[in-house]
């Protein structure tokens, strides 16, 4: 027995040799079996660790100490374990978006007014809702430059969304700027991303709806841009009718003026026709006169008295001549309907 404060004895239990029992296990097998087991699990967990998988839109950032080394694309990959190497994975192919102005909520869409509200250039007060669509370009400085860069990327596109509004008028923001508003909000916004290296990528921004508040102004602002719709479409509306008779009219005179000049041509054709056909006679005329002038005399009765029947008689003789009409037109109506030209002397 031993006294308080003193060590105590050490029992040494012999083996039994009727039960073949070994007895309690010594000290050092129990450190042996307990670092055996802890090295398995850390073993286990090494190599659990050390394996992982990129989805198509992900990729992954390799930290080696904590330290940005190298960046994997989609599939399966071997890294060193953890703490050695550690893996943040990044949905750097997917196109993402974060609305201003409103969230969607399921099916429901639930206003943010403190983002929404916006005063113009002129002092008036409107809301706006936008759409800002990005996606990662960089996993290095999105991880790294940024503590929440989505945070930043939203207070980023909301003070772009009010530093063009705030510069512009309401009339010109709820009505024809919208698709330049848009636009200059857009590269505000790439300036932004650029200028403190966020590794954001800037897609596209698209407004909602850029209208006043809610109320009679929004009754009267839409008074006004109901008028200004009818007024471009009557615009509209005259531009086509322009467009349409303009054309017709050109072509109207361009026909008058080709009919013009078919007449004129046509004039001049026949006045040298006529010219030519004036030389032509006058060239036999002077030839043989009294010829020419029987038979000008002829051809004119022909046009003048185009159904009456002619005679021609000789009558250069002293004596009287006679001409029986009477028996001349019998014969002529019983032979043919032809003219008959004869002479009588007498």
């Amino acid at each position: 027995m031993s006294n308080f404060g003193s060590q105590p004895d050490l029992e040494v239990v012999k083996p039994n040799p009727k039960t073949g029992g070994n007895g309690p296990m010594k000290p050092a097998t129990v450190v042996k079996i307990v670092v055996g087991i802890a090295a398995a699990i850390i073993i286990v967990m090494a190599l659990f660790t050390s394996f992982y998988t990129v989805q198509e839109q992900e990729r992954a950032a390799i930290l080696t100490f904590g330290t940005y080394t190298e960046e994997k694309t989609a599939g399966l990959h071997f890294k060193w374990p953890y703490p050695i190497q550690d893996v943040v994975i990044v949905p750097a192919e997917l196109i993402q978006s974060i609305t201003i102005g409103y969230r969607q909520q399921g099916d429901k869409v639930v206003p943010i007014d403190e983002e929404a509200m916006m005063i113009t250039g002129d002092e008036n007060l409107v809301s706006a809702d936008a759409v800002v669509q990005w996606k990662i370009s960089n996993i290095e400085k999105y991880l790294f430059n940024m503590d929440k860069p989505e945070q930043f990327l939203r207070n980023s596109a909301s003070a772009s969304i009010r530093s063009v509004i705030g510069s512009e008028k309401l009339d010109y923001a709820i009505t024809d700027g919208k698709t330049v508003i848009q636009e200059k909000v857009r590269e505000r916004l790439v300036e932004l991303q650029a200028k403190y290296d966020t590794g954001i990528q800037i897609l596209g921004v698209k407004f909602q709806d850029i209208e006043p508040p809610s109320g009679q102004v929004e009754e009267a602002f839409r008074e006004v841009t109901n008028a200004r719709e009818e007024k471009n479409t009557k615009i509209n509306n005259a531009a086509k009718y322009e467009n349409d008779r303009i054309p017709k009219a050109r072509g109207e005179a361009q026909a008058l003026i080709e009919n013009a000049e078919a007449e004129k041509k046509s004039r001049i054709l026949n006045a040298q026709g006529d010219v030519a056909k004036f030389n032509a006679i006058y060239s036999e005329y002077a030839k043989n006169p009294s010829v020419t002038e029987s038979r000008l005399v002829l051809e004119t009765l022909e046009k003048i008295l185009p159904n009456a029947q002619i005679f021609i008689t000789n009558t250069n003789s002293d004596t009287v001549s006679y001409l029986p009409l009477n028996e001349l037109m019998k014969s002529k109506s019983s032979s043919s309907p032809s003219s008959t030209q004869g002479g009588a002397a007498q």
